[in-house]
Parts: structure tokens; C-alpha cells; sequence
């Protein structure tokens, strides 16, 4: 059963970017070659391998230019909610809609609206940060002088040195990457953004940085935003709302000061973590990486 306190606190009012309503995503692991030569007496979940609920009936909905968290450790179901909500996965129950546009029937108008930034961005190592950036941007048909002085903007504003638009990205450290996916993703002004775990593997000057242009997108273009996150002093700082995730399914739902809230003081603020430990019963730390593509 979904915990019901979950439900108590309602979305502040105004447009839905986002609707996700009791939404199931399973996956079916692959066995070992072992189980599979195994004789066929065997129990049928050795031979075929194993069902695993990412995503276990999870409800919410999220107003346009919210920030709004999924927290937890990976392998958790956060990464397959934002593959869902960007049209990389379709859901085996329920409904997820942006805009009113649903994911399932009109993947083309939900991916108007969107822009995913994940951990493990792809791009063309051969190529500079800037062709790339202008490759995205013909992709999306943006215009490509404005192309170019948006992604030189965006990177300045992250941190990124004018002596490294040029260089090829496999010669840049991880941390820089993802800056470039960050703008890459800013690059196409889109409507609802999602950040799954968008700062993991960055140095603290790094987060600092992608974190303020968050901050200061958000408010400058009333984009949405989800992020995915076992950060809680990330989680805290960024997110109007969160849910925390725990095996697929969502045991709060509440502000951050909502979250720490519901926990006696004992002479001290409750953090995030403590809320955390209290409701699953076990420290927020990170896992095996979740299952499916």
C-alpha cells in the first residue's frame, strides 16, 4: 500500500506542466548464462530471469515554474520517472502528461517542450563544446547566430573558459561535460526542464555554479524544473517541493521545511537525511544503478 501521507500536501495552485498519475514501469532483468542452461525443472524466475517494479503507482502533478525534487538513492525508480517524463520509456500503467500532451500519443509536442540533462550525457568527443552546442541547435531549428551567443553566454555563466569552446571535449574533465550538457539543454529555452542527478561527479565550486543558473533560469523564464537527486543540501537549496522515493514509490510529498517538519527538533533543525532515515528506515546512500535501459 502507497503511504498516504504523501497526498496531504497539495501543489500550489496554478497551469499543470506536469501530470503523473498512479504511473507502473516494469522490467523484466535478463538471467545469467547459467539459469539459462539450466535443465527445465527449474523454478521459472531462474530460467526467465527477474520482474523489478522501477516505478510502483506513483502520483503527482507539478504547477508551471516549480522546482520540483525526487529524492533518493539511485536504483531507487528517480532516473526511470525522468526517462518516462521525457519519452525515452513509456509507462506500463497510468498516464504522464506535459502540458496536457501525453507521452504515450503525442511524444512529438512533449518533446517541444522539453529538455533532459542525465549524469551520463552523450555528445561527439571529437568536437569542441561549441560544435556541439551548434549541432544541438540545428537539431531544434533554433537560429544559429542566436545559437552562438546563447551557448557562449550559458558557458560563461557556468564557468567555462573561453580557451575551452574549442577544444574537444574528450580532453575535458568530467565536471566540465556536464556543464556543457547543462547548456546544451538551456540552449533550447525549453518549457520543462529535467535534471537527473545534474551535479553528480562535479567539484563543490562546480555545483555552486550549475546550481545559481538553475536558480536564476527558473526565475528569468518561468521554466519547470525537475531534478533528481541524493543530494539533500541540493534537494533543500533548489526544490519548492519533493518527493522522496524509496523502491518505486513515493512515501512523502511536502516542502522541504514540510519534510523536516514532521521530525522533533531535540534541540536541533532536522535535515533532510534524518527525514530520510525516518521514513525508509535506512541512511540515504548510493546504490546499484537502477534496472532498464
Amino acid at each position: 500500500m502507497s503511504n498516504p501521507r504523501h497526498d496531504l500536501t497539495p501543489p500550489p495552485k496554478g497551469p499543470l506542466a506536469l501530470e503523473v498519475q498512479d504511473v507502473v514501469k516494469v522490467f523484466q532483468t535478463r538471467p545469467s548464462l547459467r539459469a539459462r542452461l539450466q535443465r527445465s525443472g527449474a523454478p521459472d524466475e531462474n530460467r526467465q530471469g527477474k520482474r523489478v517494479v522501477a516505478v510502483d503507482h506513483v502520483s503527482f502533478t507539478v504547477p508551471k515554474g516549480e522546482v520540483f525534487g525526487i529524492l533518493g538513492p539511485n536504483g531507487t525508480g528517480k532516473s526511470t520517472l525522468i526517462r518516462l517524463m521525457s519519452t525515452l520509456l513509456i509507462p506500463d500503467e497510468g498516464a504522464i502528461r506535459v502540458f496536457g500532451y501525453d507521452v504515450g500519443t503525442d511524444e512529438a509536442a512533449v518533446k517541444r517542450l522539453i529538455n533532459r540533462v542525465s549524469v551520463d550525457a552523450a555528445f561527439f568527443k571529437k568536437l569542441s563544446p561549441m560544435e556541439n552546442l551548434m549541432y544541438a541547435a540545428r537539431l531544434y531549428s533554433v537560429d544559429p547566430g542566436q545559437a552562438r551567443r546563447e551557448a557562449i553566454s550559458i558557458l560563461g555563466r557556468l564557468g567555462l573558459e573561453d580557451r575551452s569552446l574549442w577544444s574537444p571535449m574528450e580532453d575535458m574533465s568530467r565536471g566540465m561535460q556536464q556543464k556543457v550538457a547543462i547548456a546544451r539543454a538551456f540552449l533550447t529555452s525549453p518549457v520543462v526542464l529535467l535534471l537527473d542527478e545534474p551535479t553528480t561527479g562535479l567539484d563543490p565550486r562546480s555545483k555552486r555554479e550549475v546550481q545559481g543558473f538553475v536558480t536564476d533560469v527558473r526565475a528569468a523564464h518561468d521554466t519547470t524544473v525537475v531534478l533528481t537527486t541524493h543530494d539533500m543540501e541540493e534537494a533543500d537549496a533548489l526544490c519548492d517541493r519533493i518527493a522522496i522515493i524509496d523502491h518505486g514509490r513515493i512515501v512523502a510529498l511536502d516542502t522541504p521545511a514540510g519534510l523536516k517538519g514532521r521530525l522533533p527538533r531535540n534541540g536541533h533543525e532536522p535535515t533532510l537525511e534524518e527525514v530520510f532515515l525516518e521514513l525508509t528506515g535506512r541512511p540515504l546512500a548510493a546504490e546499484g544503478e537502477e534496472a532498464g535501459p
